[in-house]
């Protein structure tokens, strides 16, 4: 396994060491003592996640303001663009951004820790993402950004308009959302 740091500290791309053959392929998708090694802190995971969506597909940008999750996360079957925004205030980069594609075909992971307001859109027709979190999921202190925000200035890589949640479409501006200190 190996990590790249990105240009906001904290977020990893993580690449899997893949051992193929005739036979297909097989990597360690999460250990423990590497993942430890990698990010230089300790963590614990205590809720996977699952999602199916279909192509032009927007999730996000999604956070807990109580209770803050910190994910790993991996896409098992097509694509997507997976976007992590930083909603720290006291950060130097507060309110930048990393948009990596992860894909079955590339098997990266991305990494961010708590502080971050976490969303991807579906390249592919279908795309089936994992995420591991930290913390429990707590409707009640879940808050969103809106994902066009021109303040963020995200390319999303969009064709189209993309199919949003209710919830999504209501997501607030930077500059009036709740966010962490």
């Amino acid at each position: 396994m190996k990590a790249t740091p990105t240009d906001i500290s904290g977020l990893l791309i993580i690449e899997p060491k893949v051992f193929s053959d005739d036979r297909g392929f097989f990597y360690e998708s999460f250990n423990r003592l590497k993942f430890v090694e990698l990010a230089g802190r300790e963590v614990d995971f205590v809720q996977d996640n699952h999602s199916r969506s279909v192509q032009h597909a927007l999730h996000g940008l999604h956070y807990q303001i109580k209770h803050p999750q910190a994910k790993l996360v991996r896409v098992v079957q097509g694509a997507v663009l997976d976007v992590a925004v930083d909603i720290r205030k006291s950060s130097p980069t507060f309110g930048q951004h990393v948009a990596v594609e992860l894909s079955a075909e590339n098997k990266r992971m991305f990494w961010m820790p708590e502080g971050f307001a976490h969303g991807f859109v579906v390249l592919s027709g279908t795309a089936d993402f994992l995420y591991k979190t930290t913390d429990y999921w707590f409707p009640e202190h879940e808050r969103c950004l809106r994902w066009n925000d021109p303040a963020l200035a995200i390319d999303w890589q969009l064709k189209e308009t993309p199919v949003l949640s209710a919830k999504d479409q209501l997501g607030k501006i930077l500059t009036e959302a709740e966010l962490f200190d």
